[in-house]
């Protein structure tokens, strides 16, 4: 029956999608079945309501911030939660559960296939919200550890092996040295490139830029997620919540394609993503105008290429937050 369902849902796909790409349409055959797949729940999620929820999930970061953490925090308001299983150090985004496992000590990126438990589970045209509810992390995580003389802005830069290929999305230290000598007056800067052994890996190879030997010798203005790292061991439960605890003081990022990109578009304020055309389903499908932004309400801003970032930065980071225009 299934088999049946998806092949159908494929046709009904390609003749609402007619110009979007054959293989693509798979994408949207997929979230299709999974907001039909969420019928069998409406007793339990409408009538009944009472914690019988359990979300089990191993995938990609990405998926699980912009799917499975919105569709945890749904059930929770709506008193059917019963448990949530993920992976190594995820506790703190999932600090509303009474009941969270930390389960898998690996990602597996290949979990996200055929996982149809949740109403969105993969990359669409449109994204059905009716079970997926913003997760007030902002809110619960602002803090007044990481206050500064200046406002925040924090760089989510990245440097690992993408669909199997060199990596693409990320800010080289030319670049950085450029946004750092033009920014550093007017924002206090946190560099974030977590190594290895802060998070919970998937297939994506994480390389050396070499460039925090570069930043502290060059820019010692400029904070390293690292070096807040040891400073706040005993406060911070782990390299999450650490993050958790200074994006929520922030209201400007500069973000990385994938995982980065949709954490740092879990605070509000203004994210400009890097995400180069040449990789990644975001861009046929547009979801920089859809699902990023309904993470918390944030303006995001898609640069293609490093050096579109520079002029955003010029046109909405000019002005720190709060300042007069």
């Amino acid at each position: 029956m299934q088999r049946f369902l998806l092949k159908f849902l494929y046709v009904v796909a390609t003749l609402k999608y007619p110009r979007i790409r054959r293989d693509l349409r798979y994408f949207v055959r997929d979230n299709y079945f999974c907001r039909i797949n969420q019928l069998r729940f409406l007793p339990d999620d409408y009538v009944n309501r009472k914690p019988y929820k359990v979300i089990d999930y191993h995938g990609e970061f990405d998926q699980e911030l912009r799917y499975v953490l919105p569709f945890a925090y749904w059930h929770h308001l709506n008193g059917t939660l019963r448990q949530t299983i993920s992976c190594t150090d995820t506790k703190p985004f999932y600090f509303f559960s009474q009941d969270h496992v930390e389960k898998y000590p690996k990602r597996i990126w290949q979990a996200g296939y055929d996982y149809y438990d949740v109403p969105n589970m993969t990359h669409s045209p449109t994204f059905d919200y009716s079970k997926w509810a913003r997760v007030p992390l902002k809110s619960h995580y602002q803090n007044d550890w990481f206050v500064y003389d200046k406002p925040l802005l924090i760089i989510a830069n990245k440097y690992n092996i993408e669909w199997d290929r060199p990596p693409i999305n990320f800010l080289d230290i030319p670049t950085l040295d450029a946004i750092i000598s033009t920014y550093k007056d007017r924002y206090q800067i946190i560099y974030n490139r977590p190594l290895s052994s802060q998070i919970v890996l998937d297939n994506s190879e994480i390389m050396d830029l070499n460039e925090h030997a570069w930043l502290r010798e060059t820019h010692p203005d400029v904070l390293l997620m690292h070096d807040l790292h040891e400073q706040y061991r005993d406060r911070v439960t782990n390299f999450n919540h650490l993050q958790l605890l200074v994006y929520a003081n922030c209201d400007r990022f500069i973000s990385m394609h994938g995982g980065t990109a949709a954490l740092a578009s879990y605070f509000g304020g203004i994210n400009i993503i890097l995400s180069h055309p040449s990789g990644g389903m975001e861009h046929p499908f547009n979801e920089y105008t859809t699902i990023f932004p309904a993470l918390s309400g944030a303006t995001i801003l898609h640069a293609r290429t490093r050096d579109e970032v520079m002029p955003y930065l010029e046109q909405h980071y000019s002005l720190p937050p709060g300042r007069p225009v």
